[in-house]
């Protein structure tokens, strides 16, 4: 990110250019007046409230990731743009947050690496003046899952492709989105990714209980041969860089946990200044001071790893080695604030008086999804 205020330029700046400030801005009014308060009962009845949607798709979120070309009023994709909307629609509700960035990052993943006619069939959908529900479909019952061996598969039917499988935690499964399915293709190393619609009568969606993120309305997609288009293969005879997309989901994910931190860090400090104990806050305890201070030091070197990947996948660089990291950062330490932030509350963390409990639940998805909202 550059510095707008007119001083030379810094090696190393992260201010925030005064468009992105603006972005921010508003999403965080969003998240603030929007999300946190709908987070309990969408948790509790695993339903994203009415609405919710189309308030948040007319902050033009996807209109502004599409290209003037293509009906939209983007001009270029930025990775480090997308990192700061996901950290601040997550201080809202990582879950809610999840289910408005889903389109995203199909949208990201067609502008990336579809061909121009895809381009061209797809892109405007996403600008329309609706919601357009679209998730990835990458996960799948698996132990120890690993998305470079998957048990969904794709074979050649003459000019098209049969798909069968299942998926798990694919979000707005009750909207029967538009997906972007990862399937393995015999004999070839790398996944493919197939666009299919979701009213295919080849697709089965069935809502999934899920210990946290149960707001981004969580199911398990059945593909059950399921007939798509040639033309529905992402990349054409380019190929599908499955290792570049599931990278930058990794930022997609990792920054939306800052999110849940940076809230997370707000409340335990409002709290523990405020809770009295043998007449004084408990914020004056030691032991209580430093794990407040250390919930604030995983949080800056979360967001720090994130956008130090997000802004060498922007310059073009090569980002594997950094997004792999922040990934694993986030996993790990996500969870430790998590659990931190439920202890601080003593008796109280085990209620659900608070939002911690949930956003520990939400924040235990961390270190094991994959490839839900690419930047």
């Amino acid at each position: 990110m550059s510095n707008t205020s007119g001083a030379s330029k810094l090696p190393f700046d992260l201010t925030p250019s005064e468009e992105q400030q603006m972005m921010r801005e508003s999403m965080q009014r969003f998240a603030a007046a929007e999300l946190l308060p709908a987070a309990r009962d969408a948790d509790a009845e695993s339903k994203i409230p009415d609405g919710l949607l189309d308030a948040a798709h007319e902050l033009g979120i996807t209109l502004l990731a599409v290209p003037e070309q293509y009906g939209g009023a983007g001009t270029e994709r930025s990775p480090i743009a997308n990192s700061l909307i996901a950290e601040d629609l997550g201080q809202g509700d990582m879950a809610l947050a999840l289910a408005i960035l889903s389109p995203l990052g199909v949208l990201n993943t067609i502008l990336d690496q579809g061909s121009e006619a895809q381009r061209e069939h797809y892109l405007p959908r996403f600008a329309d003046e609706k919601f357009l529900p679209a998730a990835t479909a990458v996960m799948e019952s698996t132990a120890l899952f690993d998305p470079s061996n998957l048990q969904t598969t794709a074979k050649a039917d003459g000019d098209g492709w049969v798909l069968n499988g299942e998926k798990r935690m694919v979000p707005l499964s009750s909207h029967r989105p538009l997906l972007l399915v990862l399937a393995k293709v015999e004999g070839e190393d790398s996944p493919a990714a197939f666009i299919v619609e979701g009213d295919n009568p080849g697709v089965n969606f069935e809502a999934e209980p899920l210990m946290g993120l149960r707001g981004m309305e969580p199911g398990q997609v059945t593909l059950k041969d399921c007939r798509v288009e040639g033309s529905a293969r992402l990349g054409g005879d380019d190929g599908f860089d499955a290792r570049r997309f599931l990278n930058l989901s990794k930022l997609g994910l990792g920054a939306t946990a800052c999110g849940v931190a940076a809230g997370l860090l707000e409340h335990a400090i409002e709290y523990t200044n405020e809770r009295v104990a043998f007449g004084e806050p408990i914020s004056h305890r030691q032991s209580v001071a430093f794990m407040v201070a250390n919930i604030g030091i995983e949080l800056e070197g979360m967001r720090l790893m994130v956008q130090r990947a997000a802004s060498r996948a922007e310059q073009g660089l090569d980002f594997e080695r950094e997004a792999t990291l922040a990934a694993r950062f986030c996993g790990d330490h996500g969870m430790e604030i998590g659990t931190n932030a439920v202890q601080l509350l003593g008796g109280h963390g085990f209620t659900q008086e608070y939002l911690e409990e949930m956003c520990y639940r939400h924040l235990r998805a961390v270190g094991i999804l994959e490839g839900c909202f690419s930047i």
